[in-house]
């Protein structure tokens, strides 16, 4: 009977113990939570017209040098499977540039690698195999801790719900109507000959 007591005697000592050790480890927990700064997001530009940018040939400017345009924004890279959509590119920019419209391209090498260029060759490489007239921008991040903040502006759902939607390959397209305002968002299989951008286009220059 008596080695019975000592039994549990020494059962309730250590389960008072592992508790004790249990509750102090959760203190410890809960103070290192606290005490951890939490990343602070990033803010997202109030206006597409505020956000700078880099050229092609490294002139710094500001999107307000487009107010008033209706603005084809495209992720584009020069190693991709959706690469000749340059080509269609242009041709929307030639169409419809004497109706206000500009297409913007930014180099982006976030998807598999395609577009490791330098800003000079990929200058080089759009103007010589596609004859690219419209304006090209200094090599940037449309994804990920790096995101530019035109990319923030952009794929911002709280901005804008229905269009602000996260980049997902090379050649994404995001329109922006004459006012600033964004009204559609084009994944890589839309094409620039794709009777939908067409379709939208149209309605935002009209």
């Amino acid at each position: 009977m008596r080695l019975n007591k000592r039994i549990l005697l020494a059962a309730a000592v250590a389960a008072i113990a592992g508790f004790v050790i249990s509750y102090n480890a959760v203190r410890r927990l809960k103070s290192t939570a606290e005490s951890t700064p939490t990343a602070t997001p990033l803010p997202v530009p109030a206006s597409i017209y505020q956000i700078g940018v880099r050229d092609i040939d490294g002139t710094e400017l500001t999107l307000d040098r487009y107010r008033g345009k209706t603005l084809l924004i495209v992720n584009v890279a020069s190693k991709c499977r959706f690469t000749p959509q340059y080509e269609g590119l242009q041709k929307l920019y030639q169409t419809y540039s004497d109706r206000g419209l500009v297409v913007l391209g930014f180099p982006a090498n976030d998807f598999a690698m395609r577009e490791p260029g330098t800003d000079e060759e990929i200058k080089e490489f759009c103007t010589t195999q596609y004859q690219v007239t419209f304006p090209l921008f200094s090599k940037i991040s449309v994804a990920g801790e790096e995101i530019h903040p035109l990319y923030r502006y952009l794929t911002d759902a709280r901005l804008h719900p229905e269009h602000g939607k996260e980049v997902s390959w090379n050649f994404n397209k995001y329109l922006v109507d004459s006012s600033g305002r964004l009204v559609g968002h084009f994944g890589s299989t839309d094409t620039p000959e794709s009777p939908q951008l067409i379709q939208a286009i149209e309605a935002a220059i009209d």
